[in-house]
Order: C-alpha cells, then sequence, then structure tokens
C-alpha cells in the first residue's frame, strides 16, 4: 500500500500545489499583453488564458522564457497524476462493478492527462492547431473518466462527501465542455476575451480543489485496508 499511497496521494497533491505555485510565479514573471491589448502591463486574471503563461512569444512581441518554463513543466506534470489514477481501482475491490468502473475511469482520466501534457507541449504562438486540439479535447476526456469515477465512488464504501466531490467536477467539466462548444470566439471582441478567460480559470480552481480534495478519500481508503 505504500506504493498507492505515493502515488494516490502525495503525487497528487505535490502536482497540484506545483502546478498553483508555478502559475503564481509564471504570473509574476509574465511580461504583458493579451489579444486584444499588446500594450498592457503584465499578466491579468480576467484578460490573459493560463496557457498564454506558456508561450514563448506574448502578443506583445517579449521573449517569455521563465514563465513558459514554469507553467508547461506544471502542467505537463499531470502526466504523472495520470499515472496515478491507474493506483486508484486498488481502493475500490469490496464491490466487483465499483472496481470495473474505478478500471475504467483510470484508463479515460489517464488519456485526459496526456492530453494536457500535450498542451504544455504544443505551446499557443508555436503549435496553434495541436495547441487548441489538445486543450479542447482533454477536458472531454474528463467528462466519461469523471462520471465512471462518480458511479464508483457511489457503490464503494468511501464517504459520500467524495461523491459529491466528483459529482462537481463531472458537472463543471460538462459546462466547460459544452460552453467550449457553444462560446464565442474570444479573438471577435474584448468582452469575449474576458468570459472565456474567466469561465477557463472557474473551471482550472474546481478542478484543482477537487483532485487534492479526493487525496483525503484515497488516504482513507488506504488506512481502511491496512487495518
Amino acid at each position: 500500500m505504500q506504493m498507492t499511497k505515493f502515488w494516490t496521494v502525495y503525487i497528487i497533491r505535490f502536482v497540484s500545489i506545483f502546478f498553483i505555485v508555478s502559475v503564481i510565479i509564471a504570473s509574476y514573471f509574465f511580461p504583458g499583453g493579451n489579444i486584444h491589448n499588446p500594450d498592457q502591463i503584465g499578466y491579468s486574471f480576467s484578460h490573459n488564458f493560463l496557457s498564454e503563461l506558456g508561450g514563448y512569444i506574448t502578443f506583445a512581441g517579449d521573449i517569455n522564457s521563465i514563465s513558459s518554463f514554469f507553467f508547461n513543466s506544471a502542467l505537463f506534470c499531470f502526466l504523472l497524476v495520470g499515472i496515478s489514477s491507474f493506483f486508484i481501482p486498488s481502493l475500490f475491490t469490496e464491490n466487483k462493478v465499483s472496481y470495473f468502473c474505478a478500471c475504467i475511469a483510470a484508463v479515460l482520466f489517464f488519456i485526459g492527462m496526456v492530453f494536457f501534457a500535450g498542451v504544455a507541449l504544443t505551446p499557443h504562438d508555436l503549435y496553434r492547431d495541436a495547441h487548441v486540439f489538445f486543450a479542447i479535447n482533454a477536458f472531454r476526456w474528463l467528462v466519461p473518466a469523471s462520471l465512471f469515477f462518480v458511479i464508483a465512488f457511489f457503490l464503494s464504501n468511501a464517504d459520500n462527501k467524495y461523491t459529491v466531490v466528483n459529482i462537481i467536477f463531472l458537472i463543471s467539466t460538462v459546462i466547460y465542455v459544452i460552453y467550449q462548444i457553444y462560446s464565442g470566439d474570444p479573438r471577435l471582441n474584448e468582452e469575449l476575451l474576458v468570459q472565456n478567460v474567466l469561465m477557463q480559470k472557474s473551471i482550472a480552481i474546481i478542478h484543482i480543489i477537487s483532485i487534492f480534495s479526493l487525496t483525503f478519500c484515497f488516504n482513507s481508503q488506504i488506512k481502511n485496508k491496512n487495518l
């Protein structure tokens, strides 16, 4: 169980915290500029997408080496979270259906994390089409993954509050995927830019909090199995 705890508790917590710290550092060193205003100074919470932190050149034409290093490194680390998902099913073996759903969820979640790693490897200013492809589909893979996790948690002996966390994760992901389909192009005007940016950050915050919170469930399941 030590290996399981390492991956499902320590690794997930580390990646979550590392991502938050890296975004803060990347935001601090971001030179400035956005789609509609290249003269903007610094990073704007409401006018810059998270992925802009990973670009090598900003819309202002400045080199963005420090920010891109921290952001892309942190985002790529989510591949480790994907690997950790394969250790989760072993915590839900008391019920065959729960275990089966957890296995399916693990595979789908891993694919989603691979796509997030792909976002880190394809900066928006260098590989825009590939970057958009990975960014959009990463969230779409998380929809079925979170659905199967909801079922696995619901049918297990895990505390119901963690099932609620999974439901929140699922609902927020579905909402964002639908929003991506029907939202306007942020390049059209500043209002659409702000809407898209704030929606993206809201979902990112919900996901980080949800994933971090679930480590307490995994830790509890590990303790129960060690009894």
